[in-house]
C-alpha cells in the first residue's frame, strides 16, 4: 500500500482489540453514510493492519468508486488486486493511478504489495506510462 511507513510486526492483543473496536465503529459509519470516503479509507487501512485482505479489497473498491480520480486510492486498489493475485485488474488500476498523477516510481518498484504484479509479464505494459510521466510528457 502507499503508506510506506507501515510495519509488518505482529499486533499486541490490546492493539488487535482496539483495531477491532475501530473497525466495528467504521463499519457502522459506512452503513449510515456509504459515500463517506474518509471512513472507507480508514476502514481499508484497518482491514490491512488486521490481516483481512478480502475486506480491505472490498473497502478500497468502494473508495475507488467514490474517488475515481485519486491516484493514491487507485494505487492502493492496484496493491489489493496484486495481493489477491488479480493481475489484470491490478495492472489497470496502476495504469489509471499513473494517468491520474501517481509518480512515486521508486516505491512502486519495491512495494511488496505489488510483488505479484511486478513478477507478471504484463507488468511491462506499465513501462511506457512511467517513461512518459518521468519525461514530463503527460
Amino acid at each position: 500500500m502507499l503508506n510506506q511507513t507501515r510495519t509488518k510486526r505482529k499486533l499486541t492483543r490490546k492493539e488487535q482489540r482496539d483495531l477491532d473496536i475501530e473497525i466495528g465503529f467504521m463499519e457502522g459509519v459506512v452503513r449510515r453514510d456509504p459515500c463517506f470516503a474518509e471512513a472507507w479509507r480508514a476502514l481499508n487501512e484497518d482491514y490491512v493492519r488486521r490481516s483481512r485482505p478480502d475486506d480491505a479489497l472490498k473497502a478500497v473498491e468502494v473508495l475507488a468508486r467514490i474517488q475515481p480520480d485519486d491516484p493514491a486510492v487507485l494505487y492502493n486498489l492496484a496493491c489489493s488486486y496484486s495481493l489477491a493475485k488479480q493481475i489484470e485488474p491490478s495492472l489497470a488500476a496502476i495504469s489509471r493511478a499513473i494517468s491520474k498523477g501517481f509518480s512515486d516510481f521508486k516505491w512502486l518498484l519495491k512495494d511488496p504489495d505489488l510483488g505479484n504484479l511486478r513478477k507478471h509479464p504484463t507488468f511491462k505494459k506499465v513501462w511506457p506510462k512511467i517513461r512518459t510521466v518521468k519525461s514530463g510528457v503527460v
